[in-house]
């Protein structure tokens, strides 16, 4: 049975929700001897022909009836449909592209995180230079009342990793954010730096990304990460953030 299921999974991962209908239509109206026959014309690329025959193979192996994996057919892809409705994932990509794969781009995704935020916005950073285009995005997002929170590495000067102080630089582009710190003291930490570079908007829409917030991030580096839109990611991500800031693991700029 579990090789059965594993192949349900794979053609509804694979082909569009109308061809997983129309095979589980021809199951239903076929004889079972039949079957394999009926199917041999359902897909057209070599891949997805190559599943129907795993799926056919599994099911001859078992006692499901035909009405039973048609059934088996439309409940997994209209799951998948469901998920895919609920949640998006995207590749986000800056430096060298391919025309093999499509994938955004980190200043644009950003700047979506940012500009679809309502009610709460939460961005973490290693350092942080003047990116005119996310300034202007993190401005715009507070006059319209979202409250901005920006977690960014200390300067050596004061305990942290970084030569400049990218907090007071941040504090006057961005006066509206609360600017927070992760005031490490003890082990296991001890000697560590805020290395996540993570935004997320309103609980629903979150980037996570190995750039930081610099120019040479934006448009230079080989940087990758995804966007995720929808779905527990974005929601568990800003609920772990909230949390650190409950714990009192980072802090405002004005507790230290």
């Amino acid at each position: 049975m579990e090789k059965l299921l594993d192949a349900v999974a794979a053609l509804v991962f694979l082909v569009s929700p109308e061809k997983v209908q129309a095979i589980a239509g021809r199951i239903r109206r076929t004889d079972p001897v039949k079957v394999p026959d009926a199917l041999s014309s359902a897909v057209s690329t070599p891949v997805a022909a190559e599943i129907v025959d795993q799926l056919i193979n599994a099911w001859q192996s078992t006692s499901v009836s035909a009405e039973e994996l048609a059934l088996m057919l439309l409940a997994a892809g209209h799951v998948m449909t469901k998920a895919a409705n609920q949640q998006s994932v995207e590749l986000v990509w800056t430096g060298p592209t391919t025309p093999f794969v499509s994938a955004r781009r980190t200043e644009q995704s950003l700047l979506q995180v940012i500009n679809s935020a309502e009610h709460t916005l939460f961005i973490t950073s290693f350092v942080a230079y003047d990116v005119a285009s996310v300034i202007k995005a993190l401005n715009a997002a507070a006059g319209r009342g979202v409250a901005i929170s920006i977690l960014l590495e200390r300067s050596q000067s004061d305990g942290g990793s970084i030569s400049f102080d990218a907090i007071a630089k941040m504090k006057v582009l961005v006066p509206e954010a609360k600017i927070f710190t992760w005031g490490i003291s003890s082990e296991p930490f001890s000697g560590g730096s805020v290395h996540a570079k993570i935004a997320v908007s309103d609980d629903h829409r979150c980037l996570i990304t190995s750039a930081n917030l610099t120019g040479h991030a934006m448009e230079k580096n080989m940087e990758a990460g995804v966007l995720i839109s929808g779905g527990i990611i974005p929601k568990a991500l800003s609920n772990h953030l909230k949390s650190l800031v409950a714990m009192k693991v980072i802090s405002p700029i004005y507790e230290i």
